[in-house]
């Protein structure tokens, strides 16, 4: 055989082995199912020009007829539209199955930092489509780095506990934002591991300050970028820090009004600061593009969204003294018979509204009575959100002179306390623990034993102070050092009860009861000048509660379409 025959054979060789092995690479059609990814068109409720969710753009090695439905998926997911985002990118994947970085935001989507850890089956699903990134050939250094970071979340899933993964992914992502420090989504995403691994109890909030002056940095020139605005407010949320979050909070609905969640978040620094007007705002909104996702999406009932705000709707009214528009959110609630899905925010929405309208209201008889509302919702799945009811009754027990039935709740508390300890979860056992030391501070005044009640109260109080809310709750259902600083007051210690309300109020500006508390605490010390101070702020705080009339056309807004 002649040479250059056996050259061209040997070439012919190579060429179909390297064909061999790209068909191979890319993922069959079978292994693409395998992953079960959420499939159809989005579904967005916002303005009718069409759906408006900010701008981001992320260049991949995809073809480019993909490239725009990939950075509409990169927008919805930076909004943490995880259900839409990833549906887009799976018609990526149906267009272009070689494409790497649609597995990754299949993966992204289903990791959501910032909220729950993934169930089982997400992780699942996030654990098989970063596989397929991992396997296919054809990407950039860029790329890889991108998609071997978010595989040190998903690796042992089964075995290594959420917090370990998330740290493990924030320090990955530190070595992309090192690589390609001009990558712009390098920088968001790395702010958003940061936030994720953050510690609750680190009160000098050294990631949350890093994240934050990386996002600040590109804030100026990408002004409409939904992520740098979301994380904003995400990374700034807490007391300490809110005021740095106002501008993106007053900015970030009206860049991505598509998004029920975009139109809810600033809320989360409109509450911090007291500004309930803002708050209410923007939770109407959120909870009527909520409804609309629901009846466009076709979802059985109402969507886990709208409750959230709802939530945030009856804190913000319950500090206005809008009684009324308060008690509207219980009784829409108490309509709601369906909603999908459901998780542990749906859960805290129905243990939580009608716990903050009786107690903030001191309706201690319906308090001591209040029952878990919906009753088919399995409670025992949520421990730290059925505290709040049993947390409800026994104060109102305590407050009625009922210290036996008080101590039953307690005991009870203290069930639930244990079950999240048995789960390796303790922020929400912590939670339920300053509940249960509230309950029995107020069980034992009740019995008289003024001293040990004492103690418990600001256990209780020391305790929350070192903690942090969860981002599913706009505040306590009762602050503890408010609650401490009532009972200094009922004990005729207004000058130490003074001194409780104004550290609280600090915590929680404009609360109503805070500064009713404060101002009659202030009026019994002979503090005339803070009485008149704490009195002109409620006068400006508390706006008249509107009558009944007002409250059900009103109501009108929470019907379904």
């Amino acid at each position: 055989m002649k040479p250059v025959l056996l050259l061209l054979l040997a070439l012919s060789g190579l060429l179909s082995a390297a064909c061999r092995q790209t068909s191979s690479s890319t993922p069959s059609q079978a292994e693409i199912n395998a992953i079960g990814l959420k499939r159809g068109s989005i579904t967005m409720c916002g303005p009718a020009t069409g759906p408006q969710l900010g701008t981001a753009a992320f260049g991949t090695s995809c073809p480019s007829a993909v490239q725009p439905d990939f950075n509409l998926a990169l927008s919805l997911l930076h909004s943490f539209e995880y259900d839409e985002a990833e549906k887009v990118f799976a018609r990526v994947i149906a267009q272009e199955p070689a494409c790497a970085m649609a597995y990754w935001g299949v993966a992204m989507s289903c990791y959501h930092p910032l909220w729950t850890p993934p169930s089982p089956a997400e992780l699942t699903k996030g654990a098989k489509a970063i596989a397929l990134a991992q396997r296919l050939p054809g990407k950039s250094a860029r790329e890889t780095a991108y998609i071997q970071a978010l595989a040190t979340f998903y690796q042992d899933w089964e075995r290594v506990e959420h917090k370990t993964r998330a740290l493990r992914f924030e320090q990955a992502m530190a070595t992309v934002y090192a690589e390609y420090p001009q990558d712009h989504e390098a920088t968001i995403f790395y702010a958003l591991a940061l936030d994720a691994a953050a510690d609750p109890t680190d009160k000098s909030f050294v990631k949350q300050k890093k994240a934050g002056a990386l996002l600040q940095g590109l804030y100026p020139g990408q002004p409409n970028h939904p992520g740098i605005l979301h994380y904003l407010i995400h990374t700034y949320d807490y007391p300490e820090l809110a005021r740095l979050a106002l501008p993106a909070a007053r900015q970030y609905a009206s860049v991505a009004p598509s998004s029920a969640h975009a139109l809810h978040m600033p809320s989360h620094i409109f509450t911090r600061l007291g500004l309930w007007d803002e708050c209410i705002a923007s939770n109407l909104a959120a909870t009527e593009s909520a409804r609309c996702y629901a009846a466009s999406a076709g979802l059985p009932g109402h969507w886990d969204e709208e409750l959230h705000g709802l939530d945030y709707l009856m804190y913000a009214y319950l500090q206005q003294g809008k009684t009324q528009l308060a008690r509207a959110q219980w009784h829409y609630l108490d309509t709601i018979r369906q909603v999908s899905p459901v998780n542990f925010k749906v859960a805290y929405a129905y243990a939580a509204i009608p716990a903050r309208y009786v107690l903030e209201n001191r309706l201690w008889k319906e308090a001591a009575r209040l029952p878990p509302r919906p009753g088919h919702l399995n409670w025992e799945q949520y421990p730290w959100q059925a505290g709040i009811i049993h947390f409800a009754r026994a104060l109102g027990q305590a407050h009625l002179g009922q210290p036996d039935s008080a101590r039953r709740e307690v005991a009870t508390l203290r069930g639930l306390q244990e079950a999240l300890l048995q789960q390796k979860d303790p922020y929400k056992a912590t939670q339920v623990q300053i509940q249960l030391l509230a309950a029995e501070a107020w069980t034992l005044l009740a019995q008289g034993k003024a001293e040990a009640a004492e103690q418990r109260m600001r256990q209780a109080a020391n305790l929350e102070d070192r903690t942090e809310k969860h981002p599913v709750t706009p505040g306590e259902v009762l602050p503890a050092r408010e609650l401490l600083a009532d009972m200094l007051l009922q004990l005729h210690r207004p000058q130490e009860a003074l001194g409780a309300y104004e550290a609280n109020l600090t915590r929680h500006p404009n609360r109503l009861n805070g500064l009713r508390g404060a101002a009659k605490a202030a009026a019994q010390s002979g503090e005339t000048v803070e009485a008149a101070r704490y009195q002109q702020q409620l006068r400006k705080l508390a706006t008249v509660a509107l009558n009944p009339e007002a409250a059900v056309a009103h109501l009108s807004l929470y019907r379904r379409p």
